[in-house]
């Protein structure tokens, strides 16, 4: 009868971190983190991101300022045509319920 292997190392699909684990006590006894490669090689890179960033943030802001302006005439443009399709079509009464078709 072969003998089963005390510890077993799994790699996890998520973060790559690899696990060792110990069959006898169903429990995972250490873990090592992934090595993380560095996000750029030098500080003008990353300054330079984040100038990137910044401007990006504030034009995004600049067309939600945009939009609010236009929010309230379009809310009532909706209000009018919601107005005007009510109006086209008369209330036909009570509805039916699916509780009365029984």
């Amino acid at each position: 009868m072969a003998k089963k292997p005390v510890n077993f190392e799994v790699t996890c699909p998520c973060c790559s971190a690899v696990l060792k684990i110990d069959t006898e006590e169903h429990a995972v006894i250490a873990h090592t983190a992934a090595v993380k490669p560095k996000m750029f090689n030098d500080m003008e890179a990353a300054a330079k991101a984040m100038r990137e960033q910044d401007s990006r943030r504030e034009s995004i802001f600049q067309q939600s300022v945009e939009a609010q302006k236009n929010a309230s005439s379009l809310l009532e443009k909706k209000f009018q045509e919601a107005v005007k399709k009510a109006k086209e079509s008369p209330d036909t009464g009570k509805p039916i319920r699916d509780f009365d078709l029984d």
